[in-house]
């Protein structure tokens, strides 16, 4: 499958190690246990999760870290807990060698979705 864009996010997943693959089902299953109504796609090559029609986050997985992405405004809402891991432009690196901040993923994709919920007001 290498060189394949995946046409799944089970398919994406399975590319990885082992220990990656455990790290990126976790984030998939705190992304649809907390926004069960969004559509999860591969998108700009990579898991990510629509709710009415509007993005609302993505994860990679990569060498040493899982990215994460909820949109520059959910970034900038948790910029302070974010600091304490590399960022970029709407983008945070989770490392591999650390677990997943559980909470604060849950947090950022409940904020997420109450965003994109106020927006179809």
């Amino acid at each position: 499958m290498k060189g394949l864009k995946p046409a799944t996010v089970e398919e994406y997943i399975a590319n990885f190690p082992e220990h990656t693959q455990e790290l990126l089902h976790q984030m998939r299953e705190l992304i649809r246990s907390n926004a069960p109504d969004a559509k999860e796609e591969i998108s700009y090559g990579m898991p990510g999760y629509k709710l009415n029609k509007k993005p609302l986050v993505y994860f990679a997985g990569y060498d040493k870290h899982i990215g994460f992405y909820a949109t520059p405004v959910g970034h900038s809402e948790f910029a302070e807990e974010f600091s304490k891991y590399k960022t970029g432009k709407g983008s945070v690196q989770f490392p591999i060698d650390q677990p997943l901040p559980e909470d604060l993923i849950i947090r950022v994709v409940k904020f997420r979705v109450k965003g994109n919920l106020e927006m179809k007001k």
